[in-house]
């Protein structure tokens, strides 16, 4: 097969490239929407095509109610990205979208017998760990607003616009359900490589956090940390795909 697989509101692959043999899916932080990734392919190899996963209640899937559970969110997935499975892939996850894209691959492993080449995990603690945080999802709204302020992942206009917040406050409480009651199962570790990158000035993930991702796989390890807080993920964009690329092209024998 040389296409790209039709359509569907999952899966958005913002510059569709049939003729390339690796495919990176990438998985939004909370509140996030698949629009984070679309100039991604600008700076990835040729070779590679960026489909993000586009997760329910916002973009494409705006008609869709949000998923508040992992296990439901990942068994959602798990079958609309099987046509995008032909060709090796790997999973980029930023912070929520690192502990679905985590899930994901150990379903695929046991019902579907197929494993991504690489996993890149970003701004996410490693997930034997437990939660040092009260949960946020039963916040008031004021209180939930006032959270997202210290976050600094929100926009300013976002913020101050009712409109927007009366849109944005279910999707992100439905997200941080997601991630607060999430129950870790111990499974064999992983087989393939973990790449970790992590911001120097996240007051929420600490290095030892990011270096726990360590026990998650039998194969080659790496932790990067950028001069950034939880967002580096925006901030240091440019850093951040250079070695994404540098993991990629190694994968291509480039």
């Amino acid at each position: 097969m040389t296409t790209t697989p039709s359509f569907n509101s999952w899966v958005i692959c913002p510059q569709p490239n049939p003729q390339a043999n690796l495919r990176l899916f990438c998985f939004a932080y909370a509140g996030g929407s698949a629009a984070i990734f679309r100039t991604w392919p600008n700076n990835l190899p040729s070779n590679v095509e960026v489909c993000a996963v586009e997760y329910p209640g916002r973009g494409r899937q705006i008609k869709s109610a949000p998923l508040t559970r992992l296990e439901p969110l990942v068994e959602a997935i798990a079958p609309v990205l099987l046509p995008y499975l032909d060709k090796p892939f790997a999973f980029f996850g930023h912070s929520m979208g690192g502990l679905v894209s985590f899930e994901l691959t150990r379903l695929l492993r046991s019902q579907y017998n197929l494993a991504p080449f690489h996993l890149f995990i970003s701004a996410r603690r490693a997930p034997q760990l437990p939660p040092i945080k009260p949960p946020l999802h039963i916040l008031s709204d004021h209180d939930l607003q006032n959270e997202l302020r210290s976050l600094n992942g929100t926009p300013k206009a976002v913020l101050e616009s009712e409109e927007l917040m009366q849109i944005f406050l279910p999707i992100l409480r439905a997200d941080f359900a997601v991630l607060e009651t999430y129950i870790y199962t111990q499974k064999q570790p992983l087989e393939c490589p973990i790449s970790v990158f992590g911001g120097l000035q996240d007051q929420d993930i600490s290095h030892e956090a990011l270096q726990a991702w360590r026990e998650q796989t039998i194969a080659a390890f790496s932790l990067h940390e950028f001069n950034g807080d939880h967002f580096f993920i925006h901030s240091h964009q440019e850093l951040l795909l250079k070695l994404i690329y540098q993991e990629l092209q190694m994968r291509n024998g480039s």
